[in-house]
């Protein structure tokens, strides 16, 4: 028989009586699951306290956007993610919910734009490469706002400008647009020093308006001497000197671009303060021209055709440049019943008055410029339309004096004053080309073309009546002629009988000749002789 066995000591603490004590391990136990909560809940509190604010921004898309993936960047910097994407209930565009950090909370205000960066190609270049490895984000422009907004309208392209870019902000104002749009590059001497952020037209419909930025430190040769104008593509310019070929760059060329500078020989005058405004010339030579001074409207009243005139060609005064035409337009008159084509034009008299070394010329819209004008038109001052290129056929118009031209009523007190025209030499032509071919018409070709053919039909009925008729007779009668030129010539020959005859009737009439000579001569001292008879028959 096996031994009774003997009890196994126990691990547990014996309490006073003995007995061991228990409870105290599980207790240990909890501690884990407690600490990871504690450590769970700092974690959420860090999170929480960590936390910006949450805002909306509304796109048109969502085109490369993933909640929980992109990001919202501040110079590439990660201030929140984008945590939801839906639909707007009228499904025209997007709205994303995007959490920002507790250091991007500033960037909640007002004034704040948000743009989804992606590979763009623009005036400006080519931007967004790097997204196409790390796929597209949210950039933001950070506003100077002190009012907080958690709802905002994202740009569908980014702001060329930022805030935080140094610089002045100007505006220009213009006739057309051209070729330039946002992004367009501004050029200085050729150098780019800025870009245009915001194109739009103007209220009236009757230009445009163009917001321009010129960077730091360039920024300090824009003054109030600046001019400022179009450099898009290639200028080609025919003249005195040859072809002319001005561009600025090959950005220029491509997408268009503006261009300032002061004029020649002058400085720039005091620094532009910014959002100055100025005005945008078509050209170079546009800007650069001196300040026109006074506008004067007027009109001029054309009967031949404008074809090769349009708007904008100059008016000028023996080569210098006075005006451009304006409008061109047609008028009917019912008493004459008759077209005339009114031009008309804006006139800058200045243009010539500071050419004019004497100082008497009047100044322009005074009595004494009126009393001017006058005096002019009556010595014969005429608008005329004159060629101004040969390849393309364009006109302009030429103020000159003509002491020949016709008078004509004139007020100089007319607003708009109404110059008098007169025919250019080509048209005077045209006029007396087309009153000879009136006479010309009128002229009984067909009645002379009748008599003529009538004429040739008698001729030939007479030339046939002469070959039938009178050419048989003319022969025989120049045979009978033939035989006596023939009869003549043997007469007349030295040998023949008639010709000794007459050689001796000849020497007959010279001895009687002679004979009578003495006689004439024996009376002529003699008279008395026919009386008395000669001498000796009167001697006893």
């Amino acid at each position: 028989m096996s031994s009774p066995r003997e009890p196994v000591p126990s691990s547990e603490p014996a309490d006073r009586d003995g007995e061991p004590r228990r409870g105290w391990l599980p207790s240990l136990v909890w501690m884990i699951p407690l600490i990871a909560a504690l450590i769970g809940l700092a974690l959420v509190v860090k999170s929480v306290t960590s936390r910006g604010p949450s805002i909306t921004i509304v796109f048109e898309n969502a085109e490369g956007l993933e909640p929980g993936k992109t990001e919202v960047k501040y110079k590439d910097v990660e201030i929140g993610s984008v945590k939801s994407i839906t639909l707007s209930k009228d499904q025209s565009h997007v709205e994303i919910a995007v959490q920002l950090t507790k250091e991007a909370e500033n960037f909640a205000v007002k004034d704040t734009r948000f743009w989804v960066v992606r590979p763009r190609v623009g005036a400006s270049g080519v931007s967004g490469i790097g997204t196409l490895l790390s796929g597209a984000y949210i950039g933001v422009d950070a506003g100077r706002s002190k009012d907080t907004q958690t709802h905002f309208v994202g740009l569908e392209t980014p702001p060329p400008i930022t805030a935080d870019q140094k610089g002045h902000r100007f505006t220009l104002h213009g006739d057309s647009l051209g070729s330039i749009d946002v992004g367009s590059p501004i050029f200085y001497r050729r150098v780019p020093v800025g870009q245009v952020y915001g194109v739009s037209l103007d209220k009236d419909g009757t230009g445009v308006t163009v917001q321009v930025f010129v960077s730091a430190p360039y920024d300090q040769y824009v003054g109030t001497n600046s001019r400022w104008w179009h450099a898009s593509g290639v200028n080609v310019r025919l003249d005195s000197d040859g072809f002319v070929v001005d561009t600025q760059s090959v950005a220029a060329i491509l997408v268009g671009g503006l261009a300032f500078q002061s004029p020649p020989g002058q400085s720039i005058g005091a620094l532009a303060p910014a959002n100055s405004e100025f005005r945008l010339a078509t050209d170079e030579t546009d800007a650069m021209r001196a300040p026109d001074g006074v506008r004067v409207h007027a009109v001029m009243r054309f009967n031949q055709s404008l074809r090769g005139l349009a708007v904008g060609a100059p008016v000028d005064f023996r080569g210098i440049v006075l005006g451009q035409v304006t409008n061109i337009g047609v008028a009917y008159d019912p008493q004459s019943h008759s077209f005339t084509l009114p031009v008309t034009l804006d006139l800058y008299p200045d243009r010539l008055r500071k050419r004019v070394r004497d100082a008497s010329v009047p100044e322009p819209r005074t009595v004494e410029s009126r009393d001017l004008v006058q005096r002019l038109v009556e010595r014969g001052l005429r608008g005329q339309l004159r060629t101004g290129n040969l390849l393309t056929g364009q006109l302009y118009i030429a103020l000159d004096i003509f002491p020949k031209a016709a008078p004509v009523k004139f007020d100089a007190g007319q607003d708009p004053v109404e110059l008098p025209t007169i025919p250019n030499t080509l048209d005077a032509l045209q006029v007396q080309i087309a009153d000879i071919t009136r006479k010309l018409n009128q002229v009984p070709f067909d009645q002379i073309g009748t008599n003529v053919n009538s004429a040739l039909k008698n001729a030939d009925k007479l030339f046939a009546q002469l070959d039938s008729q009178v050419m048989p007779q003319a022969r025989d009668t120049l045979a009978a002629a033939k035989q006596t030129f023939s009869s003549a010539e043997t007469t007349l020959q030295q040998s023949s009988p008639l010709q000794s005859d007459v050689h001796q009737a000849l020497q007959e009439l010279t001895r009687t000749l002679q004979s009578l000579n003495g006689l004439a001569d024996y009376l002529q001292q003699h008279p008395e002789s026919l009386v008395r008879g000669k001498p000796a028959d009167n001697k006893p």
